[in-house]
């Protein structure tokens, strides 16, 4: 995973991690300024939000944006992705 193009475009990634260890992927891939879909429906409630947590405190550290968009799946963004939204209001944080 290299840095993004000049012309504003970059990579978005769609992770569907099956265990907690498989996280690290997606904060590196921020840390590399790649924007993140973290898809967590294939695992057990407590192991998702585990990994969220983890995905979450990891993006955060690195000043990045995140938000949920749907039940357990979550969007992460460099600091350098600017996030809008289409609707009114962003998403509701609820499950």
């Amino acid at each position: 995973m290299g840095p993004s193009p000049p012309n504003g475009w970059h990579d978005v990634l769609v992770f569907t991690p099956e265990q907690f260890e498989d996280a690290l992927e997606a904060v590196l891939a921020v840390r590399e300024q790649h924007t993140v879909v973290l898809n967590l429906s294939r695992m057990e409630p407590d192991l998702a939000q585990r990994t969220a947590d983890f995905v979450c405190g990891g993006v955060h550290a690195l000043d990045g944006h995140q938000q949920r968009i749907g039940h357990n799946v979550f969007l992460f963004a460099p600091a350098s992705v600017q996030l809008a939204w289409l609707t009114p209001t962003p998403p509701d944080n609820q499950d």
